[in-house]
């Protein structure tokens, strides 16, 4: 009657283990560490690099205890901070050899201590908040102004290029604060430009006047358009944060909007504050233009914009630029790498409606010359694309060249590299110590600690033999809590151990309505065995019930919640699930163990069993 089948006891055994399994990471502590990232998009991080990173520690004499190569970056785990510090400085004059013109972002983290048999099988350490950890926490304010600016410009640019091609004489377009001035000789230039302006830029509201001899159309943007404008450059620089941090290999970082112009970044583990103020701030900017094919084959380049271009052969050349810009970053969508109708490796780019017919008159006035991609970092331009124009196209067309696949694949990664719609200023910033994250989670970790024991002296004296088994179904439910959110790489806060502690007591009830639902059974009679039994089957109706309505409320938090709120709404759903298979399933395993195999069972240990009428 009281006995699962071996598949049963296997499952549970299996998710015990598996338990243990996952859970262990996070008893190893962190280690120094030091991570080599790029400071440019351009810039490869590859084995070359890896190998490059090794020698020089090797030269230096430094030891470490393990080096490792990943997606953000090299990553060399030291032993002591000492030696973190030391080896931070030997490679940022190693691989940064100009100061001022960096290539390589070098930064303090923390890696985890858990030995290599458990990274092969994706056990890793859960990730700790800013509050448990230590790091650093900014507030930026983003400069709508600079953004309402930049897209005016853009705007004002645009209406000429349609002016031109409708063969519309005007006196000047100019942006003048937060409106675009058309001027005109007469009215019917005005007239004549009145529709195309309103086609072309549908969200301005545009107004007639006139200054002096001077008739004027002057268009400022809506309400609307602006408030879309706001949320965009709001999203727009939330994204570029994101991928900039991805840089610093910080884990679980948080990035979001805080009232309507500010943003909130924070970052777990971060120890190099400088580096990370720097990468921040780092502003990238695209920008489509023509080369100056006179001074390029005369080799007098005096008194012109020129930029370094890396060669395939690992030397530099100098491409003199002209200075008006065609096209700027934001007109590009979308670029991937592909393959030409000869199947010679390219980029494939997609321009939005306006760089098109930008690009498409361009090309047509210029071809068989030579067109070249800037990018713009730390107020430094590289050329990273000299092509020639072959014909007219449009919004959509390819770049082609002497190119390998992985040489397209890091061009299209540059074009696609974000830049910030909006200025952003840095106006708050607290740095939070490991000793105080230390500190917390020894205090969540005590708080818990004795919340469990509280409930384990209860309900060991209250039920005895049964209340033992719920404590121990306890436990594993705390440690399929810890490995599911150690599998699923959650980020564990402050909030998170007050949902752990909140579980073990929730959890607890389940074990509790079983317990006094066998003592019923046996009030009434019914022999020990076949009170198990009912005690399980009878109450899992109501713990089903219970729980399903108490997830209900979590995966609210869930999805309406943000910050800490959702931190406690992840540990709290996870906990509710974990606890329905540890209180029921776990707890009927070990009570079948203990009394399932008895033939002939005279009484359980489940405390007193007060029986109606006895005295009390």
């Amino acid at each position: 009657m009281n006995r699962y089948p071996i598949w049963k006891n296997a499952l549970v055994i299996v998710a015990l283990i598996l338990g243990l399994v996952y859970t262990l990471p996070n008893f190893f502590g962190e280690a120094p560490a030091v991570q080599v990232s790029t400071a440019r998009t351009g810039v490869q991080i590859d084995a070359a690099l890896m190998t490059q990173v090794e020698s020089t520690l090797k030269d230096a004499a430094i030891a470490h205890t393990g080096l490792t190569l990943d997606t953000t970056g090299v990553r060399v785990r030291l032993a002591d901070t000492d030696t973190q510090l030391k080896t931070r400085d030997v490679l940022e004059r190693a691989l940064n050899p100009d100061p001022a013109d960096g290539k390589y972002v070098v930064a303090l983290n923390l890696l985890s201590k858990s030995p290599d048999w458990l990274r092969s099988v994706g056990a890793l350490p859960m990730y700790l908040g800013l509050d448990l950890r230590g790091g650093v926490h900014f507030l930026l304010q983003v400069d709508m102004q600079g953004a309402i600016v930049k897209r005016l410009d853009s705007m004002s640019s645009d209406l000429r290029t349609q002016l031109r091609e409708k063969n519309i004489r005007h006196g000047g377009i100019s942006r003048e604060g937060n409106t675009i001035v058309l001027r005109f000789r007469d009215t019917a230039g005005r007239d004549a430009a009145r529709s195309a302006a309103e086609k072309a830029l549908p969200e301005m509201v545009w107004t007639p006047g006139q200054s002096g001899a001077d008739y004027l159309y002057t268009g400022r943007m809506s309400e609307l358009a602006e408030t879309e404008l706001r949320e965009s450059a709001i999203k727009q620089n939330i994204l570029t944060l994101q991928k900039r941090v991805n840089e610093l290999g910080v884990a679980e970082p948080i990035i979001q909007q805080q009232g309507a112009d500010r943003i909130v970044v924070q970052l777990p583990g971060v120890q190099d504050v400088a580096k990370a103020k720097d990468l921040i701030g780092r502003t990238a900017t695209l920008e489509v233009r023509l080369v100056d094919q006179e001074a390029m084959t005369s080799g007098n380049m005096e008194g012109l914009e020129v930029y370094p271009e890396n060669s395939r052969s690992g030397g530099v050349s100098n491409v003199p630029v002209k200075k008006q810009v065609i096209l700027t970053g934001e007109r590009f969508e979308t670029a991937q790498a592909s393959f030409d109708d000869s199947n010679r490796p390219a980029v494939a780019v997609k321009l939005d409606a306006t760089g098109g017919r930008i690009m498409r008159t361009v090309t047509r006035e210029n071809l068989k010359k030579l067109m070249v991609i800037l990018l713009f970092e730390k107020g430094r331009g590289e050329a990273i694309s000299v092509a020639t124009i072959q014909g007219e196209f449009g919004d959509r067309f390819q770049i082609t060249g002497q190119f390998s696949p992985q040489e397209t694949n890091t061009l299209a990664i540059l074009i696609r590299s974000g830049a910030l719609a909006a200025p952003m200023e840095i106006i708050e910033e607290r740095v939070i110590g490991p000793s105080l994250g230390a500190e917390n989670i020894e205090k969540g970790f005590d708080s818990t600690l004795w919340g469990f024991v509280a409930i384990a002296v209860f309900m060991i004296f209250y039920y005895a033999v049964f209340g033992f088994i719920s404590t121990t179904a306890l436990a594993a439910n705390l440690l399929f809590l810890i490995a599911l959110l150690s599998l699923l790489q959650a980020t564990l806060t402050l909030p998170g151990i007050a949902a752990i502690a909140l579980t073990l007591g929730m959890a607890i009830d389940a074990n509790v309505l079983i317990n006094e639902r066998i003592r019923e059974e046996l009030r009434n009679g019914v022999t020990p065995q076949a009170a198990i039994a009912a005690g399980y089957e009878r109450a899992w109706a109501t713990i089903l019930d219970s729980n399903i309505t108490t997830l209900i409320a979590g995966i609210a938090l869930l999805v309406f919640g943000s910050g800490p709120v959702r931190g406690f709404a992840v540990v709290h759903c996870l906990g509710i699930l974990t606890s329905m298979f540890s209180a029921v399933v776990v707890s009927r395993a070990i009570v079948n163990m203990v009394y399932g195999r008895a033939r002939k069972l005279e009484k359980v240990s489940i405390g007193t069993v007060w029986k109606p009428g006895a005295n009390l």
